[in-house]
């Protein structure tokens, strides 16, 4: 079974760059999954997409997200990672990495706070 762990920095302060990891265990980044994600759910509000990265290594981002997005992949580490620059407290948020198949991550707390 496909398993997927967040992790990255609790706190981050306005205007710098949030770097977070999805570890991807039972399969391979690659092969197993159309697409990855991330999603993130800002304290009392809904799901948003953020952006994915397909098998094949494009990547798509929301428009209102996109100027400050990054998704890559690191397929040694079996990783997808996500950069988000520029960060304002609005960023505050659990962020998810999911697969198109519905494995998702625990999340992972951010904060961004000075």
């Amino acid at each position: 079974q496909v398993q997927l762990q967040e992790s990255g920095p609790g706190l981050v302060k306005p205007s710098q760059t949030l770097s977070l990891t999805c570890t991807i265990s039972g399969g391979s980044i690659t092969t197993n999954e159309v697409y990855w994600s991330w999603i993130r759910q800002p304290p009392g509000k809904g799901l948003e997409w953020m952006g994915s990265i397909y098998s094949s290594g494009n990547t798509y981002y929301s428009p209102s997200l996109k100027s400050r997005s990054s998704i890559a992949r690191d397929t040694s580490k079996n990783q997808i990672t996500l950069q988000l620059k520029s960060v304002t407290p609005g960023d505050t948020a659990v962020y998810f990495c999911a697969s198109l198949s519905g494995n998702w991550g625990q999340g992972t707390q951010v904060t961004v706070s000075s």
